[in-house]
């Protein structure tokens, strides 16, 4: 009877790793200022550059703000507060930032206010948009071929993200050119995402409908295996996101899970 895509939207529909990073650092620079005295362009260029490679950890935007105070540890020894950056490698922060580097430095930090952090990310978003919002929109990038493969679909497509709904609403009309429903976009505040494609699933006028769900993290993929409840979804990993290549690699020998790269996933969307 047809198709309902449930698609992630950073590392999946928008490259956004640019202005997440340095959304990221003017937000950092505000929370923690008295670590940025002194901290030259270059290192808040090298900052960025290697939150290109930590973005696959990335779940939901304020981490940002955690992880460019950490970079900043790992490169400036004397403002180290937190007891793990000394023995960190950039790569090592792929390794297990949720369940081991995270609550480490949240607590070492005395950050245990997670909505002030996400309250402030927005907040940092919301200038920048209205003050320089060219700018802000250029630091974004759609991934090719996906702004026609949405225009054209002939299927029913739902945005599920962790990105607040007002900034992908944006992006997708102001750099894609797609006029999205809002009521299509399950952003930040919806719940977790499983549970946005149990509710998806249970609406009448989806019945009958084959369903597939595509993700660029595998931890969330994995989340959704875990939940019986969720058997009738087709799930993707796409391999042109923000996920590693182990990850990929492992993802082959998962048999609920498809590999997808970018030309076959626009062919299927349209």
């Amino acid at each position: 009877m047809g198709h309902l895509y449930a698609l992630d939207f950073d590392g999946v529909l928008c490259d956004s790793c640019g202005e997440s990073s340095l959304s990221g650092l003017k937000a950092a620079k505000i929370r923690y200022p008295e670590l940025f005295t002194g901290v030259d362009t270059a290192t808040e260029n090298w900052i960025l550059d290697s939150m290109r490679t930590v973005r696959p950890v990335v779940e939901t935007g304020y981490e940002n703000i955690l992880l460019v105070r950490l970079l900043l540890e790992i490169k400036v020894p004397h403002v180290r507060k937190s007891s793990v950056a000394e023995k960190l490698s950039v790569e090592d922060i792929l390794v297990d930032w949720e369940h081991g580097i995270k609550p480490v430095v949240m607590k070492e930090w005395n950050e245990s206010n997670k909505e002030e952090l996400v309250e402030l990310y927005g907040k940092v978003r919301d200038e920048w948009m209205e003050h320089d919002f060219h700018g802000w929109i250029g630091a974004n990038s759609f991934y090719l071929g996906i702004a026609d493969a949405l225009k054209w679909s002939s299927s029913t497509v739902f945005i599920v993200t962790t990105k607040q709904a007002r900034f992908t609403s944006a992006l997708l009309k102001e750099l894609a050119g797609v006029d999205f429903p809002m009521d299509r976009i399950y952003g930040l505040g919806s719940g977790p995402k499983v549970e946005v494609l149990k509710q998806l699933q249970e609406r009448v006028e989806h019945e009958g409908l084959t369903l597939h769900f595509v993700e660029d993290r595998l931890a969330t993929l994995r989340n959704v295996i875990k939940l019986p409840a969720l058997d009738s979804w087709n799930l993707y990993l796409g391999t042109w996101g923000y996920n590693t290549r182990s990850e990929r690699e492992e993802t082959v020998s998962i048999s609920r899970i498809h590999v997808l790269d970018l030309p076959h996933f626009c062919a299927r969307l349209k």
